[in-house]
């Protein structure tokens, strides 16, 4: 997910008993406790720098990176400022960096003959009389490149909108999917399908829902099978939303809110209860080491038993309409740059965020890759999460050599 400031600032500050499990108020990265685990690559220090001043900015207590260049991991490391201890293989929710997991088993049903992306998703889920006639006009091209009509900025964001949509519905929560689904088609689309780009959590949960009606498996169960256990990737799964995973980091934030895993009304710490990991599934409820991540980025870079050149030809595709200004858009799964100074090709990448997480998954034209995760998103200083970007490029733009070492073997076998 990548949840907004302003569904931040919903939640309170935690103090005292409030804060609950996972919670840490004002901790600061203390120097004396900094620890790092992994294989040091003196060539790429940089990157260790850049990860130290960052967190001990935030006050961030876990984080994880792993490095790529030329197909090889030549970099994967933890950091920690506590006493719990970051592995390089230690897994986080990497919210929505999920939706490039979704988009590719949308993908490889298409390329196994089971649907089509110009499908429409009310016939394949069997959605009758929503209350918008649109819904018909939203295919799977537009689910997956946000263009299926829904704007959160209109209308606020419905995988975060549980006690309402329950209220609404007269139904307990933890809510289900189609407690969800069953909602949102009884409201108005908020402009008319492939008009306007406008980021979708919900549009990514229908696709889950998707993937299990045409593979006949959960959606969990088809990404493990199709997409993940190709790769020699084991470690990742969908994550819950109080316990934890063997080998799962702990989760922190300054704020609380109510819950909305039970209608108690609790004030739970905000990684813990306010949204439900349940219904974010296909949007944004993985778990993963940074190893996993790039491996999985890794698959992008040409054909193999996962993805066919056609398939992935089709997920730097250029959506029908919303190319921003900037010149980036969003292809399947993936925000897309093309680069047209300085070399050829593209840049791709997706971030994700939600109470307790933040992350980054970057692909470069020029062979570099990584994904950097944290366990909290925010700082009582207002620091930007950000940031974190322009930190990886610095780190990177810096290395003289680039090591010939590769990684991949001792963590993916």
């Amino acid at each position: 997910m990548e949840l907004s400031r302003r569904n931040l600032g919903k939640l309170t500050v935690a103090t005292g008993a409030a804060a609950g499990i996972g919670v840490a108020v004002g901790v600061a990265a203390d120097a004396a406790t900094w620890k790092v685990t992994g294989t040091a690559v003196p060539a790429l220090a940089g990157f260790d720098n850049q990860m130290k001043t960052f967190m001990q900015a935030r006050g961030v207590t876990a984080g994880q990176l792993a490095v790529t260049y030329k197909g090889r991991l030549v970099l994967a490391r933890g950091y920690s400022a506590n006493a719990t201890v970051v592995q390089p293989t230690s897994l986080f929710r990497i919210a929505s960096l999920s939706k490039s997991l979704t988009a590719a088993a949308i993908l490889r049903l298409e390329q196994d003959g089971k649907l089509k992306l110009a499908s429409k998703v009310v016939d394949i889920l069997g959605i009758t009389a929503p209350v918008d006639p649109r819904w018909s006009n939203i295919t799977l091209w537009r689910l997956l490149q946000h263009l299926g009509g829904w704007d959160r900025a209109v209308s606020g964001d419905p995988n975060f909108k549980d006690a309402a949509i329950a209220q609404a519905l007269g139904v307990p929560m933890e809510l289900k999917h189609a407690d969800v689904i069953k909602y949102m088609k009884s409201q108005k689309l908020d402009v008319a399908p492939g008009t306007k780009y406008s980021y979708s959590n919900f549009g990514y949960l229908l696709a889950g829902r998707v993937i299990e009606k045409v593979s006949g498996l959960s959606y969990e169960a088809y990404v493990k099978q199709k997409l993940l256990a190709p790769l020699k990737i084991k470690r990742m799964a969908l994550g819950w939303s109080i316990a934890k995973h063997t080998g799962e980091m702990s989760y922190e934030s300054q704020y609380t809110g109510k819950t909305v895993l039970n209608n108690t009304g609790s004030t739970v710490a905000a990684p813990y209860g306010t949204f439900s990991m349940r219904t974010q599934d296909a949007n944004g409820g993985w778990i993963a080491s940074a190893p996993d991540l790039v491996r999985w980025a890794k698959m992008f870079d040409a054909p193999s038993a996962v993805l066919n050149s056609t398939s992935l030809g089709r997920v730097w595709s250029k959506p029908e309409t919303g190319m921003d200004p900037g010149g980036w858009y969003y292809g399947l799964g993936w925000h897309v740059r093309p680069v047209t100074t300085g070399g050829t090709g593209r840049n791709t990448w997706h971030t994700g965020s939600m109470p307790g997480t933040s992350t980054l998954l970057v692909r470069t034209y020029n062979g570099m890759s990584w994904a950097v995760l944290f366990n909290r998103r925010d700082d009582a200083s207002g620091k930007s999460y950000g940031d974190i970007d322009a930190a990886m490029w610095k780190a990177a733009n810096g290395v003289r050599t680039w090591p010939t070492n590769d990684l991949f073997p001792q963590y993916f076998s």
